[in-house]
Order: C-alpha cells, then structure tokens, then sequence
C-alpha cells in the first residue's frame, strides 16, 4: 500500500513531465514523418557543414574553367569544334588519368567537327556527358555519337532537394548500368590504382576497397519521403566554391600551364560563369550570386569516392529511424525534467541557464557526431526541448496566453510596453491625438518592378525597407504600416513628445542621406538608383487598436492621414514636402528651398507645401545641394505624351519635342516644347515616336507659358532610353 503510493506521488509530481514528453514527442515524430521538419532539418544540416572545418585541397582533380573572359576573348558562346579539339591535344599531352568533358557536343559546331571527332575517337581517356532523366523531346540531351559508341559516356543529371539545392549524389541510375561522370571518372582513376567496383553478397551494395557505399532511403537523416530512386549517397563535401584548382581555357591554349599540370590527375572541362546557367546552389550557397558550378559540383562527387577508397575518408551516415525516435524522445524527456523541476518562480532564472545549458550541450553532441561524419537529428529534438517547455510553461502559467497573444497584436516594443501599462490597453477603440504623420515612397519603382523577377524585387525591398527602418527606430518613429515600397510613420503614437514634427522632419532627411548608401549596393547589383519621395503632415487623427477580437492593428484613422498622402504624390525623388501645419509644429529652423501653392483632391482650399532641405539645432542634418545642369540638344526629339489621373493614363494623346536634357546627380529630366501645356506637379506617361514601346513617366515641375514649354523630371526612365538620350552626355561630360 505504501509502495503504491509513493508510486502515486511520484506520478503526481512529475505529471507534467509524463504529460508533455509522449505528446510533443509524437506530435514531433509525426510531423517529421509528413516532411513538415524537412527545410528546418536540412537548413541545420547545411550549417553543420559551415561550421566544420574546411578540407584540404584534393590536388588528383583539377578543372579548366570557361568563363565569361574566355567566351569574350572568342566572341561567341558557341564555342566550335576546332577549340575543344586544340583544347583536349594539349590537355592529353599532359598525361592525365581521364579527361571529364562536361559540356554537351550532341550538335556539331564547325570549323574543327572532324579533329574533334579524331581526338574523341584515338583517345580512350574521354569521357563525355548526357543528360538522362526527364521527358525523351524535351530535357534529355544525347551523348557526343562518338563517345557514346565507345562506351565513355557518364550522365550529368543532379539531385535537387526542395528548396534546389545540392545535397545528394546520384551517382548511378536505377538499373545501375549508367554512372554518372563523377563516378565513372572516380572509378577509372581507382583502376590505375588496382581497386575496382564489387558488390557485397548480401545486400548487393556497391564496395570500392573496403569501404561500403549504402545507398540513400527515402528517410535518411532528415529526409521524409524523399524520392531515392537509382544509386544515391549523401554528398561530402570539401569546401565551398573554387575548392579545386582551376585555370581559364586560354591558360591551356595559351600555354600558361606547367607541362605536369594535369600528369596523372583527372581534368574536368566546364563552365564556371554565372551566365552560362550552369551553376547550382549548395549547402554552402548564401545568396545567388554564390553558386556553384556543375563542374565543381562534379569534381565534389570525384574526390568523394576517390578519398573514401583510397583515403579512408568516411561516407556521410545515419540512424535508423527507430534509433532516431528514441533520441527525440530522450531529449524531449530532459527538457520537461528540466522544466518542470524549475518552474517556480524562485527557479526562474536558474531554469533559463540550464534549459539554455541543456540546448548548447545537444548542439554540440551533433556538431561532434557530424565530424565524425555521423548525421544526427538537431531540430527535432531541439523542437522537442522548447515545446515541452513550453507546453509546462504554458500549463504552470496560464497568463502567459494574454501576454503572447497581446505582443503578436503590436508592431513596436513602444506600442506594446505602454498598452500593457494601461489597464484598457488591449481593448478595441482609439482616441483622438495630434501626431506628425511622415509617408514615403520611391518614384518609378512599380514600373521598375515589372521588369525585374519577383525574387529580385522582393531582394531591393527588403534591403530598402531594412534600412530604412533603422533609420526611423532611431529617431523613435513608429512605423505602421509597410505597403508594398512605402512606410507610414507615426510621430506622436503612442508616446508623444515635445518634439514629435522635429524628429520626423530629421527622420525623413536622414532617411534621403541614407538612400545613398542603399543606391551604392543596388547599383552593384546593376539595377537603377532608387529615388524616394517624402510626405509629412500634422494633424488631429484617431489612433488605437483597430479590428476585431480576432485580428487587431494599431493604426491611425482621419483625413490628416489622406492629406499626407496627397502631399507626398508632389514630391519626386530625393524630395521632402512638408506642410504648414508641420512647419507651425517645428521648434527646430528648417531650410526652405521652395514654395508650393497645391489643390489635393478632397480639399477644398488650396493649401501651402514646403520642399525641405536641412534641420538645424539638435539634429542639425543638410541634405547636399546638387547643381542641375541643362545640356542642349543638337535637334528636337519627338514625342507623344497623356496626363495620368491618379494612376490611370487619360486617352488624349498631345505630341511635344524635347529641347533640352537635365541632369541632377541620379535625377534626369528634361524641357519640352508642347502644343498643350500641363500644370505643374501634373504626372505625365511620355514615349519618344521612334520609340514607342518604351513608356517613360515623370512629373512636371515648371512651366514656361510665353514659351510653350515646360520642364519634367523623370520617375521612371528605362534603361534603353537613358542609354540612348543620355549616354551621349555624360560621355561627353
């Protein structure tokens, strides 16, 4: 009776361990098994290959690369005959085990057809490529005739995970009659050095030496489902890209290289330039510019198997996945001990130190296991570890709901440290304040959008906005909202200051200062210069949670948000407009470069705008004066153009010629002669007559009645255009 209960006391206490470990540990075991862990798993995997340590270079495979430099010296990417075959006779005079070709000479390219042929022919050391898997008329790409007679043919074809990149070898095909190049070339290498392919008796698994190659299952590591169809393995990589010595086609032809070079060695022939599309991404791939080249991809495979038989190097393994299971359960199983034994309020901190303790101490039992070249599970028992303890965590503390679901509803640590020191915080309902309202937006980049992959869009934005966003954090901004590339920034919501229309007049110009070091990086990556306008507005508004129980916003409401709108639409870019509710507001003297009279749609009297150019006192910041310059042209050039109602183009069409260029700093604008003359700030869609195809917009600035002219600067200027009206100018400049 005693025995039982203390049995019972034992459960009682640890109720929340016994609770929590079998649930999360299934509910992690499940998800795994649908392949909802599989990118996590994968991303830890490709940091464990990060983190270790580089290996040295395999010096048995070098690669002769062709780059964008080589096919520039030849003038064309269809590079003949004549060039491979002087490239293969000086490559073969250096004695090389095998020579991989890893490029596609299914069609002829003369001049130099039958030399190459030749040389393909007289030389069993040639291994040429094909691309085997897809459908038979569209992705498949035979194999040079020649070679493919001889029997020296390895196909190229990769693996790709999900998310495209490289991670497995496919080094055979399921009937096992086709290596790929990799491997065939491996295999001819380690027949000079007496070892050949066998298979073990048992489970027919290839052998190279002693070492045994078992092909990758479907559930391998962290993989769920994953198709393993013909002979593939984990790929071990050595290192990131240009792991391998390499030298340029032209090196060869040139005879740059030492006469042993390439003597008992395996050379690889492939492209290694970014545009020629054969590049990969790879565990060690961070952004797009950093993949890597089919033929390195190969020259991987080749050291792989080549270091694994001759070199002991050992083959990247896995537990099963009963083995797998029991160690979720384990670490899931010290995470609620953990937990639960600490989870007074008086052990709070002690908790934190050892749970973190307990999570450093899993990463590095896998850290070591993977340089023993073992593949253990990270994120499924590191889910294990925090969702137990938050499961406890949740179970101990039940308030702690409220506090979740109130952070997820806020934008700001500001917004939500003052709603949760109202007792009315999180209801629904605002109140009415003055607040300083700053929008921006960049000129032309919806039309710059659309010419540009969503990828790369989304790559400029994030960059932009990310910058941005410092910029407005550090001057206690509250942004409310991104949409799409503009921001909408509050100045005196929640918290309001003394100086609220001081800090968003210096935010706004610290925001155009730093634009410039956004254009440095957005040029090199060959786009045009981003040009941002600026609104800023005070007002009386409604700010406060917006929504439903479900979905809330803090947000602001009222017709001083729409006019900040308005008068950011007047801006063009390196622009800031400001208005005179703003300029009363200011404590702070501010430079006024120019004074506007505007009439925004839905106010009834004109109102007055500012252009700002420099803040002086605390934050004393200038924006540069830059000198426009006007260039005369040697004739008229004719154009068509329609005024733009909001963001629809007007049907009426007015033919005008431009006189003059202007150019300021990245700004471009120009004066035109015109039988209908807009109104200044009007937004205007151009095309020159000998280019219609190509639409310009821009944004009238000044107009010169007496002379039928008027002055425009360019929102959106197309790289051909700007190229053919202005190439000429700065060159001459």
């Amino acid at each position: 009776m005693e025995k039982i209960k203390r049995i019972k006391s034992f459960l009682w206490y640890w109720r929340g361990v016994f609770i929590a470990t079998p649930l999360v540990s299934a509910v992690i075991i499940l998800c795994r098994w649908l392949g909802w862990l599989q990118p996590l798993e994968l991303f830890a995997y490709d940091l464990l290959l990060k983190w270790r340590p580089g290996e040295t270079r395999d010096e048995r495979i070098v690669i002769v690369g062709i780059g964008e430099e080589d096919v520039d010296r030849i003038g064309t990417a269809l590079i003949s005959d004549k060039i491979y075959a002087d490239l293969l006779k000086k490559l073969l005079k250096q004695q090389p085990v095998a020579i991989g070709l890893d490029i596609y000479r299914d069609v002829p390219i003369p001049p130099g057809t039958m030399e190459l042929n030749q040389v393909f022919a007289e030389n069993d050391n040639i291994i040429g490529i094909e691309k085997m898997i897809g459908d038979t008329r569209q992705y498949r790409v035979k194999p040079p005739p020649i070679l493919k007679a001889k029997n020296q043919v390895g196909f190229n074809d990769m693996v790709l995970d999900s998310d495209n990149k490289v991670r497995r070898a496919l080094i055979a095909l399921p009937d096992r009659k086709a290596f790929s190049l990799g491997m065939y070339l491996a295999l001819l290498y380690l027949e000079k050095q007496g070892i050949t392919l066998t298979v073990t008796p048992k489970n027919h698994y290839w052998q190279l030496g002693n070492t045994v190659f078992k092909p990758l299952e479907s559930n391998d590591g962290g993989y769920s489902g994953v198709d393993s169809g013909g002979y593939q393995i984990m790929l071990n990589w050595r290192g990131d890209v240009r792991h391998f010595e390499t030298v340029s086609l032209f090196d060869v032809l040139d005879n740059r290289l030492p006469p042993d070079w390439g003597k008992d060695k395996i050379i690889l022939i492939g492209f290694v330039g970014e545009s020629f599309q054969d590049v990969l991404l790879t565990p060690y791939t961070n952004s797009p510019d950093k993949r890597m080249p089919g033929v390195e991809v190969h020259a991987n495979i080749i050291s792989q198997v080549i270091s694994t038989a001759l070199d002991n190097r050992p083959l990247i393994k896995s537990w099963t996945e009963t083995e797998e299971n029991l160690w979720i359960v384990f670490w899931t199983l010290i995470g609620g001990i953990i937990t639960w034994s600490q989870r007074k309020s008086s052990q709070f901190q002690r908790g934190i130190i050892l749970f973190l303790g307990l999570e450093i101490v899993l990463v590095f039992i896998v850290y070591q296991a993977f340089l023993l070249s073992w593949w253990l599970p990270l994120i499924p028992p590191l889910a294990g570890l925090i969702l137990t303890a938050s499961a406890i965590t949740v179970y101990t503390a039940r308030s702690a709901a409220k506090i979740r679901s109130t952070f997820g509803r806020y934008l700001s640590n500001e917004i939500v440290n003052t709603l949760l020191e109202t007792p009315g915080g999180v209801k629904l309902g605002g109140e009415r304040r003055t607040v300083t309202i700053l929008t921006s937006d960049l000129r032309g980049f919806t039309a710059i959008s659309e010419q540009l992959p969503p990828e790369e869009v989304v790559k400029i934005l994030n960059f932009y906005l990310g910058h941005m966003a410092n910029v407005i954090t550090s001057y206690n901004g509250t942004i409310d909202e991104f949409m799409g590339d503009g921001i909408l920034v509050l100045f005196g919501a929640p918290v309001s200051r003394k100086d609220d229309a001081d800090r968003a007049v210096a935010c706004a110009i610290a925001m155009q200062l730093a634009l410039e070091e956004v254009n440095k990086q957005v040029t090199a990556w060959g786009y045009p210069p981003l040009k941002m306008g600026i609104g800023i507005n005070t007002g009386e508004v409604v700010v406060g949670n917006i929504g439903s129980e479900k979905r809330t916003k803090y947000g602001v409401v009222g017709s001083e948000v729409n006019l900040t709108y308005r008068i950011e639409s007047y801006t063009k870019g390196r622009e800031i407009l400001i208005s005179e509710k703003t300029l009363k507001s200011l404590k702070s003297k501010v430079s006024i470069a120019e004074t506007r009279q505007v009439s925004p749609k839905g106010v009834k009297q004109p109102i007055t705008i500012y252009r700002i150019t420099g803040i002086e006192g605390k934050y004393n910041l200038q924006l540069p004066e830059i000198e426009e310059k006007s260039i005369s042209l040697p004739h008229t050039i004719p154009i068509t153009y329609s005024l733009l109602d909001e963001k629809d183009v007007t049907t009426q069409v007015y033919e005008g010629e431009i006189l003059q260029l202007i150019i300021k700093d990245i700004e471009r604008g120009a004066v035109v002669r015109a039988e209908f003359l807009p109104h200044p700030l009007d937004n205007l869609k151009f095309t020159l007559r000998h280019l219609p195809q190509e639409d310009i917009y821009g944004k009238v600035t000044a107009v010169a009645a007496g002379e039928n002219s008027f002055k425009v600067y360019f929102t959106y200027l197309p790289t051909t255009v700007e190229k053919i009206l202005y190439s000429p100018v700065t060159e001459a400049c």
